[in-house]
């Protein structure tokens, strides 16, 4: 990577990736958006990571949008606009279709781009003090098909127009009610559920939850677009694998089954 302020850990099955720009409540910039889009293609391609967490640095933002400061430079033109929208479509792309179970452990400000990361995951868990919006109307910016289609596939229509239009904050409580958050922990207690959760889908078994994430992402195409045959041939390998033969046995000898992804 060429920057520091993207970091990257793998703690045995769970991979984690972590917005690492503090003091700019960790805005993103082009160099960012492009570690994080090699990170994540590092993390799609290792057989042994089965989920991928991200969180923001500094306890203060998982991510507040794109660094404006940077505009001058990365978005000014519109040749420049094209490559910073094909970029960061990129890394969002690597995360929404990622083949592993993606977290998104979020204290504190998720703005901007940072809605757009939260939406492109399967889990979003924030803590009581987390704030949420989409400012695009007040900066005059475009906000992608794609990504709009996101955030209506997490919250429906309705719940999307007011986030887009209205360009207005809402609270943890907002966003559980809306269906954005799973979950809303005391700031304290955030790192330790998202740790637990990750494990228990990092025991599950990896062909079942690859078949399961592969029907994910295709259920949400247009149905012409949807790649059934790749959805029956995951989850034909799910019955003629050992892990459901691990599975089966597990049940019937009352123990915790131990998969192995084969």
């Amino acid at each position: 990577m060429s920057t520091d302020k993207m970091l990257a850990r793998k703690e045995g099955a769970v991979a984690h990736m972590i917005f690492n720009n503090p003091e700019r409540h960790n805005a993103v910039s082009m160099e960012m958006w492009e570690a994080a889009e090699a990170i994540l293609s590092d993390f799609n391609a290792d057989a042994n990571i089965r989920v991928i967490v991200l969180s923001g640095a500094g306890g203060k933002a998982f991510v507040s949008g794109a660094d404006i400061s940077k505009f001058e430079d990365e978005r000014a033109s519109a040749d420049a606009v094209k490559h910073y929208s094909e970029t960061t479509a990129r890394a969002y792309s690597n995360l929404y279709n990622s083949p592993k179970p993606t977290v998104a452990m979020i204290r504190g400000y998720c703005i901007g781009g940072g809605l757009g990361l939260a939406a492109c995951c399967d889990m979003r868990f924030c803590t009581e003090g987390s704030r949420f919006g989409l400012p695009a109307a007040r900066l005059g910016l475009g906000y992608s098909l794609s990504s709009v289609k996101r955030l209506v596939d997490v919250v429906g229509v309705s719940m999307a127009k007011d986030i887009c239009l209205s360009a207005r904050r809402y609270d943890a409580r907002e966003a559980l009610a809306m269906g954005l958050v799973h979950g809303v922990l005391p700031d304290t207690a955030l790192e330790s559920h998202v740790d637990d959760y990750a494990a228990k889908i990092a025991g599950n078994a990896p062909l079942t939850i690859a078949a399961m994430k592969k029907i994910f992402v295709e259920l949400v195409k247009d149905p012409a677009d949807c790649d059934l045959d790749a959805c029956q041939i995951a989850v034909d390998r799910c019955f003629s694998s050992e892990d459901y033969s691990e599975g089966r046995r597990a049940f019937m000898e009352k123990r915790e089954p131990q998969f192995k992804g084969r």
